[in-house]
């Protein structure tokens, strides 16, 4: 009976041994880099832990919350709202928030992510009710901010900070889908045929501009080909003006001089003979004004007159 005792009180002890050795290990904490240890003694908080070797006192401190103090997201489920014109829509999102004081972050709240996430789904249903259904697309960022506003004023009371919310889906119901389809559909055939018309519009424009263009070098081109024509004319007879005049004068300075009227009488004789001849060759009945056979006096009926003279 005596060792029965001995062996039970030997149990005890080294039941206690192990329970010491249990608790003087647990009473050293090692807290790593972005995290925060939060001590209670005796039930009340005591302090914060932050990164580095920390030792308690055994059966007094007691590490009642772990907190990791790096940015964490929060999904957001779906949730069916109601838009300003009665339409449902399905949403859902993610919050991306950090702890900045982790005695409010575990005094606080009991749980704080479920209660940003159930602030954020109350704080989308209000803002999509105040907003029609073609702006709930437009107005995502406005929603973003309204939800991350409201959740900054809460996050001071939890020991939190919200960096933002984004909508990951806003859904409407496949009926309202489709319409809106087929109207995105119905605007840009509208597009296409209204830019399709001005296509055509400014293809006429420029095939009208092209051809007034053209009409006006080639009216251009044309008046400056009659005025080049015009002015080669005129130099033209200028030119056999002037060579008549000079032709004349040295003529008549022929005249003039010694046996010039014979040589001039001859010429013309030589030319009248020529054209006789011309006149007998062809079909045409002539009449002759003079005696042909008489060639001196008509030559001297001529009354060429040297220059100075009067003729007779």
């Amino acid at each position: 009976m005596d060792s029965f005792f001995e062996i039970f009180n030997l149990a005890v002890w080294g039941l206690l041994f192990l329970v010491l050795i249990f608790k003087f290990f647990r009473s050293i904490r090692l807290v790593p880099t972005q995290s925060a240890y939060i001590v209670e003694r005796l039930g009340k908080y005591s302090r914060t832990l932050n990164p580095g070797f920390h030792a308690l006192v055994p059966f007094v401190d007691k590490v009642t919350y772990i907190l990791d103090l790096k940015e964490e997201t929060v999904d957001v489920p779906p949730q069916e709202c109601f838009t300003r014109d009665e339409v449902q829509v399905e949403v859902d999102g993610v919050i991306y928030i950090s702890v900045i004081d982790p005695v409010k972050a575990s005094y606080g709240v009991t749980d704080y992510s479920f209660a940003a996430m159930q602030l954020a789904q109350t704080t989308t249903r209000s803002v999509i009710g105040t907003l029609e259904l073609d702006r709930t697309f437009e107005e995502r960022e406005l929603i973003s901010a309204k939800v991350v506003e409201v959740l900054e004023k809460a996050g001071q009371t939890w020991g939190i900070r919200v960096h933002r919310y984004e909508i990951k889906n806003l859904s409407p119901p496949p009926t309202v889908k489709e319409a809106m389809e087929k109207q995105v559909t119905a605007e840009r055939n509208r597009r296409a045929i209204v830019a399709q018309s001005e296509g055509d519009k400014q293809s006429r424009i420029n095939t009208s501009e092209g051809r007034s263009f053209e009409l006006v070098n080639r009216s251009e081109g044309e008046m400056q080909r009659t005025i080049n024509e015009a002015q080669g004319r005129a130099e033209e007879i200028r030119a056999i003006a002037q060579a008549t005049a000079q032709s004349i004068e040295k003529i008549a300075a022929s005249i003039s001089l010694p046996g010039g009227e014979s040589s001039v009488r001859l010429q013309l004789s030589e030319k009248y003979l020529k054209r006789l001849r011309a006149l007998a060759d062809s079909d045409t009945q002539i009449v002759l004004p003079a005696d042909l056979t008489n060639f001196e006096g008509l030559l001297d009926s001529l009354k060429l007159s040297r220059p100075g003279t009067e003729q007779e």
